[in-house]
């Protein structure tokens, strides 16, 4: 049946958005966020104290470092608030009929792929952890403190600013192909919520961007003891992967480089208990940047079947079959491999050495650079296969290498927002364009490779309040 024909699913009630992390009581800042077309309250904690409350409600800011600090150490609003609607949208998993009728109606249109406006928190949530963001930059300029300190906080905020936009981008804006009339995304570079938000094109998403980042990127520590806090690392590393979403193979094999130049650890699999509930912990060594989204419905274990040529893919002595997956009563399977470290449906939405080993070796051989290619990807799978069981890849044909490479990234980094911004960069190339089927109550609904629907609708209520032009 041809996509452009179907249906949204009828739209149920905005539901709220919902975080597994402890609740925090006491409100002490509070923030109109017109670009989203929702006033939020948010709170925020303070390394040894809740911040007082400031007599202006319309925004309250934080007066000392010491507030900037606990802004900075609160994981709940600044790590824990990704989307995960991209995975749920992606081919690494199916549901069955009876456990896609149990969703809600917004987590069912995720599944399906299915153009809708009701998207709650997957567009708004990030946009919170903007402003706190912009908050502690604006603040910065005004109160004293040392100049040393200050910069690297501003540096701290600036990343975590150019990964939300990041993440919200490969949602809600256009893949990147230099098309300056493309829509992107609403930038928020303020935090003054008078300011009317516009779309900006995709190329100027992109931009601020790789401005936040570079710029950050000067003056982050190079000191991974707090995982959950950026560092030069992590901002090489995400570098590297906004520039290979923008096909630029160039800069993006140059900071993979950089990135593993600071911090190329890989976990050994042979190490991990592959028979354990959580084989992966949180803040290990291969976690250069700590952040997740909230547990999406669809992808609860008890749902979430992975898709059996997938499966199939790994072989038996790779130990990401058994890390990655526990098999099921039915016989199918589902994912356990999680960087989180919980045993629930959370996506590990950071920066880990294992994708920045991905990000150079594909650009590396897209780049004529076929023999640190195979050093790279050959290293990577080294740890992943049991001990003197991998056989390196030695071929020197280029577009062999750029498939395996390709291949080993699909089974790497599954549940980790990261195919559907592949399958987006993907799909404007000749020969490696797929076209995505599900089924469900005997019909088949059809993802065609340059559809609409790989770029999201903005979630209504950011359309009815500030105007915004909405994704057609």
């Amino acid at each position: 049946m041809a996509s452009n024909r179907l249906r949204p699913i009828p739209l149920a009630l905005k539901q709220p958005y919902n975080n597994d992390m402890k609740t925090i009581t006491k409100s002490t800042i509070h923030a109109a966020m017109v670009c989203t077309g929702i006033v939020l309250l948010f709170s925020i904690i303070s390394c040894k104290k809740y911040l007082e409350e400031k007599p202006d409600l319309s925004i309250a800011t934080p007066s000392t470092m010491s507030d900037i600090e606990g802004i900075l150490n609160n994981y709940n609003f600044m790590n824990a608030r990704y989307p995960s609607a991209s995975e749920v949208s992606a081919d690494n998993f199916y549901l069955l009929t009876a456990d896609f009728n149990a969703l809600n109606d917004r987590q069912r249109n995720f599944y399906l792929r299915q153009k809708f406006d009701d998207i709650g928190g997957d567009y708004s949530a990030l946009y919170t952890t903007i402003e706190y963001a912009n908050i502690i930059l604006e603040t910065l300029e005004k109160i004293s403190g040392d100049e040393t300190q200050k910069a690297q906080y501003r540096a701290e905020a600036r990343f975590v600013r150019a990964s939300c936009h990041y993440a919200l981008a490969q949602l809600f804006a256009a893949p990147y192909n230099n098309n300056d009339s493309a829509l992107g995304i609403a930038l928020r570079l303020t935090a003054n919520i008078n300011e009317r938000p516009t779309r900006a094109t995709v190329n100027e998403t992109y931009q601020a961007i790789l401005d936040d980042l570079q710029a950050a990127a000067k003056a982050l520590p190079s000191s991974l003891a707090l995982r959950f806090r950026p560092n030069r690392a992590a901002a090489f590393g995400l570098l590297s992967r906004v520039f290979l979403t923008m096909q630029n193979f160039e800069q993006a094999e140059k900071y993979a480089d950089s990135c593993l130049s600071i911090s190329g650890t890989l976990l050994d699999y042979n190490n991990l208990n592959a028979n354990a509930t959580v084989p992966i912990a949180q803040f290990n060594e291969e976690i250069l940047y700590d952040a997740r989204s909230s547990p999406p419905a669809a992808l609860a274990t008890s749902r979430a079947k992975i898709d059996t040529l997938l499966y199939a893919s790994y072989q038996s002595n790779d130990l990401r079959q058994t890390v990655y997956f526990r098999t099921n009563t039915n016989g199918s399977r589902s994912f356990k491999g999680n960087y989180t470290g919980l045993n629930n449906a959370s996506i590990f939405s950071g920066v880990a050495t294992d994708e920045v080993y991905l990000n150079g070796a594909e650009a590396a051989v897209r780049n004529g650079h076929q023999a640190k290619a195979l050093s790279l990807i050959n290293a990577l799978m080294a740890k992943r296969w049991k001990t003197g069981t991998f056989q390196p890849y030695q071929t020197t044909d280029a577009a062999t290498l750029l498939t395996e490479i390709l291949k080993e990234r699909r089974k790497e980094l599954l549940f980790r927002s990261l195919r559907w911004a592949d399958l987006r960069r993907l799909n404007q190339e000749a020969g490696r364009s797929q076209v995505l089927t599900r089924e469900i109550n005997g019909q088949t609904y059809t993802l065609e490779p340059q559809s609409p629907r790989y770029v999201f609708a903005i979630d209504r209520a950011a359309v009815e309040i500030s105007g915004l032009p909405q994704n057609p």
